[in-house]
């Protein structure tokens, strides 16, 4: 009884663990194409839009995955990526 107890504890575990991954999955889409409105502020010297910080800081949960990733890389580790990170008060992540 005891193991049967135990087993029924993990599951718990592992369902309620699978369903904050999924939520926080749903909470945010990852595509670099999301940063579109950032366009402006990375081909001129622009101050980013309000909409590219919004972007920035709703994509801020990708740009691990975006700077693993080789080609898209260069774009999001560039130092006018940073600076806009910098222009938008988003911390830049530590991967």
């Amino acid at each position: 009884m005891r193991k049967a107890s135990g087993v029924w504890v993990f599951l718990l575990v592992v369902v309620g663990a699978a369903a904050v991954l999924m939520r926080q999955a749903d909470a945010v889409t990852c595509s670099p194409l999301e940063l579109s409105p950032c366009i402006s502020a990375i081909t001129s010297p622009s101050t980013p839009s309000p909409q590219c910080c919004s972007k920035v800081r709703e994509q801020r949960p990708c740009l691990c995955g975006y700077l693993k990733t080789p080609s898209i890389r260069p774009y999001v580790d560039s130092p006018t990526a940073r600076q806009i990170a910098i222009s938008c008060a988003v911390p830049f992540p530590q991967c």
